[in-house]
């Protein structure tokens, strides 16, 4: 019979403990002690909370930062002696890069190798054995070595196996104490040649003579080479049947080591949907006439999810379809048990809720004329430039400014009616007036309203959107201790009003120069949301987009006239499969051209962040914006190289300071990237910009 083993549990608490204690550190109000006890504490709590519902899981997920650069510090790729120095690495002036880890929203310090030499790299941290040690139970967790290396920067391709098999050798070293561990390698689901196959080989040939049992898992989608990898020598493989569409499938065909344990991901750890407790019982007795031994777990971490539904306030109805990270465990439990032939409680009735006909037909209706703007980038510019007259480099900032405690108390005391609508509009609009002012006086060319109304970019529009919830402390880590509420998508998505109007056109009223009007865009929502699984997910994405065009021709009749719709989520939704890609990009492009069909005259811009750009610049260029800024501070503008490859011949701008970062970088350093990409795009193209929203 199978048992249960879960993984990944969301580190950020029921009340954002993790967030609380680590900034409180960096403001100087604990020690470093006092951080290392909390972190104990929310560890031993997640630990708790497994043990109450599956029978194993890892201990030692907890990180200060990121678990990507702990495992840089433990080969030896960085040093740190203290928590100043490791918090230099993840926001200081020696920041790392941050980019998306997969296909997720969750981002990752991308450890650099660019001329390291092999002789360096030694086990220098042992960070599972002091876990162990503290906690005296679990499995100690580990990023695997092949993912570790794959999704790090600067190892050249004729270096990368030798560079493998040297922290096979460290990791060898480091599990060699333990008897059993947890070796996460979601890398192994990329797509990957044979070479790199090979190297993984041998990388699991070296770690596989150490005196310990390793649980190997991968996840977020199948794996091309699951003949090779049953082959390897560990003693537990984890395989998500839940976004793995091929695994069943080959599984069936090879068939499954009798001395291996198979662990079955049936629990979907990136979407909140209940399980079909039935039909996961049916894939597990399947399952069970091909492999001897068997658990069953998620299929992705869990940490993707929020903590638990307990002490929402959301309809019943839907309340009565979710499930959280915590009611995932039960849900392994009740797998489980089912499997074993006990009765279970009943847990899974999903509803049809949420259909709007007239949003249905509106899509229906859709022809191919609605996602083409009627004028060339070339014809649009002339008519713009008429108008804007904008200086060279033109100046701005990407939206967002900071959310002062003062703002996030009055928008708690609207939200909990403390103070009227009237009260709040009013403060609104000093804020507005206040910024307006600033942005003058700094001699800003585009400027923006500040979006202190906002709580989140996504949260914000899904609080105005029919077809979409909203959650009180549905709390995920996206990066660090920065969290997010992701919305749940559950019915028909249609805008009931006007959106933003209000307050964009009440800024541009206070001056002469030009307001951007500022959107967040279809993909992203999407992608930052929970989306409903009973249609497909481009029809959910053009109802999205529809509703954004709907707010844009009203910007034009207020007499806006630059819009920006963000797409940091652009690339991220990518599947992690190539093969997959042409389906996705067809709609992820045409719903942001669905949104952005405005008039000729109407400025469009865009905004990304933390992607790799290169291997999709081409998709890009199909958006037909006017205007797109980017990231360029974390990687010295390098990002640049990305747009030589292409006739770009859209204006753009490149981020000269990492608002992630409260280092202040020096002007010499943010001409530096400008004159970097004035060596590759017209000068007259160039505006000049902040990397992203100074919100935080």
């Amino acid at each position: 019979m199978a048992t249960s083993y879960a993984f990944g549990f969301p580190r950020l608490g029921k009340k954002r403990e993790y967030k609380k204690v680590i900034e409180n550190y960096w403001k100087g109000q604990s020690s470093e002690k006092e951080l290392r006890d909390a972190l104990d504490r929310i560890q031993d709590d997640m630990l708790m909370t497994y043990a109450r519902s599956v029978d194993r899981y890892p201990v030692g997920e907890m990180t200060f930062y990121d678990p990507m650069f702990d495992t840089a510090l433990m080969i030896g790729l960085y040093r740190s002696e203290n928590l100043q120095e490791y918090y230099d690495f993840c926001r200081g002036k020696n920041a790392l890069e941050m980019t998306k880890w997969f296909n997720t929203n969750y981002h990752y310090l991308v450890p650099d190798l660019s001329g390291v030499s092999i002789d360096r790299l030694a086990l220098n941290w042992n960070k599972p054995g002091e876990y162990l040690r503290n906690f005296k139970r679990g499995i100690p967790y580990l990023i695997g070595p092949f993912t570790f290396l794959k999704l790090s920067k600067g190892a050249q391709p004729d270096q990368f196996s030798d560079i493998l098999e040297t922290v096979g050798e460290i990791y060898r070293q480091l599990i060699d104490e333990f008897d059993e561990v947890h070796m996460d390698e979601p890398g192994f689901v990329m797509d990957l040649s044979r070479e790199e196959i090979r190297g993984i080989q041998q990388c699991y040939r070296i770690i596989g003579t150490a005196n310990c049992k390793i649980n190997l898992f991968t996840y977020y989608d199948g794996v091309d080479f699951l003949k090779e990898l049953f082959e390897l020598p560990v003693d537990g493989i984890g395989l998500d049947f839940v976004h793995g569409n091929d695994n069943l499938k080959k599984l069936k065909s090879y068939g499954f080591p009798d001395d291996k344990l198979l662990i079955a991901g049936l629990v979907d750890g990136r979407n909140v949907w209940r399980t079909d407790i039935a039909r996961s019982v049916e894939v597990l007795d399947d399952l069970s006439n091909h492999a001897k031994n068997l658990a069953v777990s998620n299929g992705a971490p869990l940490y993707h999810l929020p903590v638990t539904t307990e002490n929402e306030s959301l309809d019943p109805e839907l309340m009565e379809n979710l499930a959280f990270a915590e009611e995932r465990l039960h849900e392994l439990s009740l797998i489980t048990q089912a499997h074993k032939g006990l009765p279970v409680e009943e847990w899974y009735s999903p509803t049809d809720y949420g259909t709007d006909e007239s949003v249905t037909k509106r899509i229906s209706a859709l022809k191919e004329k609605d996602f083409v703007r009627t004028s060339t980038y070339r014809e649009r510019k002339g008519l713009q430039e008429k108008w804007l007259n904008l200086p060279p480099f033109p100046t701005t900032t990407i939206g967002s400014f900071p959310q002062t405690s003062e703002v996030r108390k009055k928008r708690a005391a609207f939200k909990s009616r403390k103070i009227s609508s009237e009260e709040y509009t009013s403060f609104i609009r000093e804020k507005i007036t206040e910024l307006i002012r600033m942005q003058e006086e700094w001699g800003l060319d585009v400027l923006v309203h500040g979006e202190f109304e906002r709580s989140d970019m996504v949260e914000f529009f899904a609080e105005k959107l029919a077809g979409i919830a909203t959650t009180k402390n549905g709390w995920i880590l996206s990066y660090g201790t920065r969290g997010y509420r992701p919305p749940i998508i559950y019915g028909d998505v249609s805008r009931p009003k006007p959106l933003t109007i209000e307050e964009i056109a009440y800024a541009q009223s206070l001056t002469e120069k030009p307001v951007k009007g500022m959107l967040t865009g279809p993909v992203t929502i999407l992608a930052w949301s929970y989306v409903r699984e009973d249609v497909p997910v481009q029809d959910v994405s053009f109802q999205i987009g529809l509703s954004l065009q709907d707010e844009i021709h009203d910007y034009e009749s207020a007499g806006i006239r630059i819009v920006q719709v963000d797409e940091p989520a652009f690339r991220e939704k990518a599947p992690i499969k190539k093969r997959d890609w042409d389906d996705y990009f067809d709609w992820a492009v045409r719903s942001f051209r669905l949104a952005t069909n405005a008039n000729p005259e109407t400025q469009i811009h865009t905004h990304m962040c933390y992607s790799e750009f290169g291997e999709i610049i081409d998709k890009i260029a199909q958006l037909d914006f006017d205007v797109i800024f980017i990231e360029a501070t974390r990687s010295k503008g390098n990002v640049i190289q990305s747009f030589e490859r292409i006739s770009f011949d859209r204006q753009i701008g490149l981020g000269v300071w990492d608002i992630h970062s409260p280092a202040v970088p020096e002007v010499k350093d943010m001409k530096e990237i400008i004159r970097r990409a004035s060596r590759v795009l017209p000068k007259e193209n160039l505006w000049i910009n902040p990397d992203c929203g100074l919100k935080t």
